[in-house]
């Protein structure tokens, strides 16, 4: 055999094994499954849990026509404007059965403010009117159960003037006057109940 025709033989065998190994290799991927990685990392510290306190918070009753107070954890806020948000963020979500969310779905805290003479300035996006069923007593309620919430929960604040959508309104839905804050009012209050 001529060193021409060994070189090309050399070179075809060469690659066959090339060929067969690379092959062999892809077999054993598809076949045995890969072994998760070792990870070198120290395991993940479970996340610290935030600090809580029960707040009275206030619903509609079963039949739409009163108050109920109801005791729930909220997450303690940084000083009273923070706590006052919680308090509110707490509010605005679905109320705990039996009792109703006086405050329509969607409707979400824009700001909420307190001043030194002891008001507080609570401002709702406009689903807070658009969507409200209307009628008297149901804005009553919805109007309470946020003066309410807050002056039960922050001891500063003595009134709560309610703004849409960063401005005053005249009305929630066109029977309660907003243009002025409002004192706290137990008198709608039906029910009181524990922690929820």
């Amino acid at each position: 055999m001529s060193r021409k025709h060994w070189l090309q033989a050399a070179a075809a065998v060469a690659v066959i094994i090339i060929a067969a190994v690379g092959v062999s290799q892809l077999l054993e991927r598809m076949v045995a499954p890969a072994a998760p990685p070792q990870s070198t990392a120290a395991p993940a510290a479970p996340a610290a849990s935030v600090p809580h306190i029960i707040a009275t918070l206030y619903y509609g009753t079963a039949d739409g026509q009163a108050l109920a107070a109801v005791k729930r954890e909220v997450p303690l806020g940084d000083g009273p404007r923070a706590q006052g948000r919680q308090i509110l963020e707490s509010e605005l979500e679905a109320a705990p059965a039996p009792y109703l969310s006086l405050i329509p779905a969607g409707t979400m805290l824009l700001a909420f403010y307190i001043t030194d003479r002891g008001d507080a300035f609570v401002d709702l996006r406009p689903e807070v009117s658009t969507m409200h069923p209307g009628g008297s007593t149901n804005e009553l309620l919805t109007v309470y159960a946020i003066v309410n919430t807050v002056t039960a929960n922050l001891q500063s604040v003595e009134r709560v003037q309610i703004l849409i959508n960063g401005k005053q309104a005249d009305t929630l839905a066109g029977h309660v006057d907003l243009r002025r804050p409002f004192e706290r009012d137990t008198s709608l209050v039906r029910e009181a109940k524990g922690t929820q």
